[in-house]
């Protein structure tokens, strides 16, 4: 049996390309590329830049916390020993204002 035909393919007309049309694509890309690697370059030494000075202030905050934390341990201090003389200054007022004393 032979197959009958329904359709005929008609194909696409080659690429005509310019002389250097394949070159002129290459150099475009390789110049996009180029721009690309540039502007990444960039983006990476801003960043490292950025973690630098990121960084820097980090260091910053840690000792201003230290120097924080130690006020508060100064200042508990105090507060205990204002606590501990109040404690005893209001045992000699009972002392004193006992009956009998």
């Amino acid at each position: 049996m032979h197959a009958a035909r329904t359709a005929d393919i008609i194909p696409f007309p080659p690429r005509r390309m310019a002389e250097n049309g394949q070159n002129d694509r290459l150099a475009t890309a390789l110049t996009a590329l180029d721009i690309a690697v540039a502007e990444q370059r960039a983006a990476v030494a801003a960043w490292r830049e950025s973690l630098t000075e990121l960084r820097g202030v980090m260091g910053g905050l840690g000792a201003r916390l230290a120097d924080y934390q130690d006020s508060l341990t100064q200042l508990g201090t105090k507060v205990d020993s204002l606590n501990s003389d109040a404690r005893a200054m209001e045992d000699w007022a009972d002392a004193v204002l006992a009956p009998g004393a």
